[in-house]
């Protein structure tokens, strides 16, 4: 049986339903897929997809986000597709939805995060799953806006150390930095861009935060920023809580007072 579905560029999405082999083009929504119960029906994911462990080591890999293997992907004739506006690229996704059915997400707020989810249950037939989903992840939220400081701390989110790269306005990442408690001192910014150590240092942010995607900061990486911001606080945060806009969106305000509890204690 065929049924149309409207994704989130509102574009009609005809396919065979339920689907019975999905690709998987996003980290986050393969979590997602993981957590609906879709075991059998997930055939195919990218070498970014890493949660849950099992799936990464057992799946097959078709590529990167930006660079897919279109023969590895003909090999597993997939009946859906699951991509999105950012992570995918354009003419990646262009050449594949000549041949099969791609829907495709756009996420810029935890509002478009849980109608994703809620529309991707739809789509693999796993509603009531999506449903209970979205109904935890908004009471964890509600619990933690109850809890949150009432001043946001000012801070920059960096994702790549040379060039020095942030999350700025109109992101994921700054609508979570701001429900997590944060305010974005580049929110001014479009999207991601690069900036210098002058514009961090005039700013000055109570926290730097640094992500552990896409580039890998990790302790070693301390010593040296903390020498270059002094008056700063300088984090290493999961990039996941942050960027991840599926199931993981569960744990993410329980990360959120976590990092908090550590800023006001240190």
């Amino acid at each position: 049986m065929q049924r149309s579905f409207t994704d989130q560029m509102n574009r009609s999405v005809t396919l065979d339903f339920p689907p019975r082999r999905i690709v998987s083009l996003v980290p986050s929504q393969t979590e997602l897929l993981y957590s609906l119960g879709l075991e059998k029906e997930v055939v195919g994911i990218t070498k970014f997809c890493v949660e849950p462990e099992s799936w990464f080591r057992s799946k097959t890999r078709v590529g990167g986000t930006k660079q897919v293997h279109f023969d590895r992907i003909a090999d597993l004739q997939p009946d859906l597709i699951l991509a999105n506006k950012e992570e995918n690229d354009r003419s990646d996704i262009m050449h594949l939805e000549r041949q099969y059915p791609v829907w495709i997400s756009d996420i810029q707020a935890l509002k478009d995060a849980l109608m994703m989810i809620r529309q991707v249950g739809e789509v693999c037939r796993r509603s009531d799953q999506a449903l209970s989903l979205i109904q935890d992840i908004r009471q964890k939220f509600d619990n933690w806006e109850k809890q949150r400081p009432g001043i946001p701390v000012t801070a920059a989110y960096f994702i790549w150390a040379k060039p020095l790269m942030v999350a700025g306005g109109h992101t994921f990442i700054n609508h979570l930095m701001e429900r997590a408690g944060f305010r974005n001192i580049f929110a001014h910014l479009d999207r991601y861009p690069e900036v210098t150590e002058a514009q961090v240092l005039e700013q000055q942010p109570e926290a730097i935060l640094l992500s552990s995607e896409p580039f890998p900061f990790k302790e070693k990486h301390l010593n040296n920023w903390r020498q270059r911001f002094p008056e700063s606080q300088i984090v290493l945060v999961d990039g996941m809580a942050f960027s991840w806009y599926g199931s993981r969106l569960h744990s993410s305000p329980d990360y959120f007072a976590q990092l908090h509890r550590q800023l006001t204690s240190s």
